[in-house]
């Protein structure tokens, strides 16, 4: 059998290592997923570094309503804070909404103590929400 002598820059020794690259690169990387509670040897977190295997989805806008103006509604309620609808991130309506929430909160908090006002406060603020979402929610304007 004779023996075929490669000539200098053929390309024949790139190629095949291209393609020992190439397949080294795809068993590799298609390996298990890492063990989320795992760490390496040099303690990193390895939960951080996974792709999440499929995206969420977002969460829907009277669901984000009930839970920052139902957050707000505790804080205003306990006297923790002070500030503008601007100053805790809500929109007009949604401060509207708060306002409405706190009020009865405080009537139920002296008629029925804490523990009542804090189920009304998640039942009004997702009362509130829905319906604000039903009629349209925010209008073109931040402040809406």
């Amino acid at each position: 059998m004779a023996t075929r002598r490669l000539r200098p820059g053929a390309g024949h020794l790139e190629a095949v290592l291209l393609a020992g690259a190439l397949a080294g690169a795809l068993v590799t990387g298609c390996g298990a997923p890492a063990d989320p509670a795992d760490t390496g040897a040099d303690g990193a977190d390895r939960a951080h570094t996974t792709a999440p295997a499929a995206a969420a989805s977002p969460a829907p806008p009277e669901d984000l309503c009930t839970r920052v103006v139902a957050h707000w509604s505790r804080e205003v309620l306990d006297g923790t804070t002070y500030g503008d609808y601007q100053s805790m991130g809500l929109s007009n309506g949604q401060y509207e909404i708060l306002r409405d929430v706190v009020d009865e909160a405080r009537a139920e908090k002296r008629r029925a103590g804490a523990a009542a006002a804090d189920a009304l406060i998640d039942r009004r603020a997702r009362a509130g929400c829905v319906a604000w979402y039903r009629s349209g929610g925010p209008g073109e304007g931040p402040w809406q």
